[in-house]
């Protein structure tokens, strides 16, 4: 059934209604479609447009085909061109002459615009659960690790000593604002712009409020021309979604080397690794090196859909069928890629001993020992060059500024006294640094106190 088939005379060409067709993608928005019939058809009868016969009739209709295809009783053929004309095809079968009334007063310009927003409100709810249940899994890793002394890092070489508690705290503040973006995307998005007809409105007294208010949008949207060919809401999703993607890489990329020989920080669980054909030693990080590599297909999303969309002039435009495909395949891959992360990290094991152990090894506490001589009087140009000379020997002897005796710290330089232990244990240099935000024990209660508060806070 085609929704538009009177003005032709001749049938469609079959390779032009595979071309054309969106009903082996747009499927998936099935209950969407169904929802945005029934609040229409509500409003219908509300302003007359409709008997109240008519209504009941088409709501038990509706209400029968989302039961099937939901049970897989009704399955969807390739003679349809979309799901508006599936939905309604199906109806009309059903019910007869009260069908063929749903379609009054709007067009599939503003339905389908209803059935992405619908759609894509729904998954920003889905995927603000999966990234606070990852925000939660680092939670309970920073709260377990406030005293677990770790190097931290610029340039890959290690710097200052941190807390484990204090790095992955990091990736908290990450999340919390792709949180904070979807949020931001929900809220600009969630207006209705059903009732916009093609493009021009419709001259059927709708009550565009009412459909709004039943599908639990804020209100209508206020300009039909925009209404139907607004895709910015997508847009700002998949660049949500990038961002998203971009920080789980990013951790990805800290794990896959954490898990090497190498550096061995951490211990993946078996259940998300995976071992080779030909080297039966080998324990591969396959998840997070997945989750990398998605992030480029995530990526090519959001440039296929701004692609789409920059030279479109208003309104409607068939180009803009372009969106749901990748879409679709972008929201579905950052959800697995949550889900599989979260779970990779709740059962990963740390290595503590042998991250503060790095720490040590990788004189990440030579500034404090440099802040120790500048308390004693020695102005800190000179102080730099000295622990400088610290480190030198400690390579030489491959041993840890930690582990100089008192009369090697001395012929370096006198200043030198038992204190220097104390000045830099790795507990004392992180404990030092007490400004919030910083890895001090105190500081980092705080920001867990702070974190517990907003992960108590109300979801999407």
């Amino acid at each position: 059934m085609k929704l538009w088939g009177g003005r032709f005379t001749k049938e469609e060409n079959q390779l032009v209604h595979n071309f054309n067709e969106s009903l082996s993608f747009d499927r998936k928005f099935y209950r969407q479609d169904i929802q945005g019939s029934m609040a229409h058809v509500k409003m219908l009868a509300k302003t007359g447009i409709i008997s109240n016969d008519d209504r009941d009739a088409i709501l038990n209709g509706l209400e029968g085909i989302l039961s099937d295809i939901d049970n897989g009783k009704l399955e969807f053929t390739n003679e349809h061109e979309d799901i508006h004309s599936f939905v309604e095809a199906n109806l009309i079968e059903r019910v007869g002459e009260a069908g063929k009334r749903l379609h009054t007063g709007r067009s599939r310009n503003d339905q389908v615009a209803l059935d992405m927003k619908l759609y894509a409100r729904d998954e920003i709810r889905e995927l603000d659960g999966l990234v606070k249940e990852l925000l939660l899994a680092l939670h309970n890793i920073m709260k377990d690790n406030i005293d677990t002394f770790m190097p931290g890092f610029t340039h890959l070489q290690k710097a200052q000593p941190v807390t484990l508690a204090h790095h992955i705290g990091a990736y908290f503040e990450m999340f919390k604002r792709d949180r904070g973006r979807l949020k931001d995307i929900y809220e600009r998005m969630n207006y209705c712009p059903l009732g916009s007809g093609a493009l021009a409105g419709t001259t059927y007294p709708l009550d565009r409020e009412m459909t709004a208010e039943l599908l639990d949008f804020y209100g209508p949207t206020l300009n039909s021309m925009d209404s139907v060919s607004d895709r910015d809401y997508l847009i700002e999703l998949l660049s949500a979604l990038s961002v998203i993607m971009m920080h789980l890489s990013r951790f990805s990329e800290e794990i896959i080397i954490w898990n090497t020989n190498e550096y061995r920080f951490v211990e993946i669980d078996d259940a998300y690794s995976t071992g080779s054909s030909i080297m039966p030693q080998k324990k591969n990080p396959d998840i997070a090196e997945l989750v990398r590599g998605k992030t480029g297909r995530v990526y090519g999303a959001l440039m296929s859909m701004l692609t789409a969309m920059k030279g479109i002039p208003l309104a409607y435009n068939k180009d803009m069928q372009e969106d749901k495909e990748f879409t679709f395949d972008a929201i579905d891959t950052v959800k697995g890629c949550l889900a599989l992360f979260t779970g990779m990290l709740k059962t990963m094991t740390f290595r503590r001993y042998v991250m503060e152990e790095s720490a040590k090894k990788g004189f990440t506490n030579a500034t404090d020992a440099a802040d120790y001589l500048v308390g004693k009087g020695v102005p800190f140009r000179d102080a730099h060059g000295i622990v400088g000379q610290l480190v030198l020997f400690c390579i030489d002897k491959n041993i840890a500024l930690d582990d100089m005796t008192i009369e090697e710290y001395k012929s370096i330089s006198p200043v030198f006294d038992e204190d220097i232990y104390d000045a830099i244990s790795l507990k004392t240099c992180v404990e030092k640094r007490v400004t919030i935000g910083a890895p001090g024990m105190e500081a980092m209660k705080k920001v867990i106190e702070l974190n517990e508060k907003y992960l108590c806070g109300q979801a999407l």
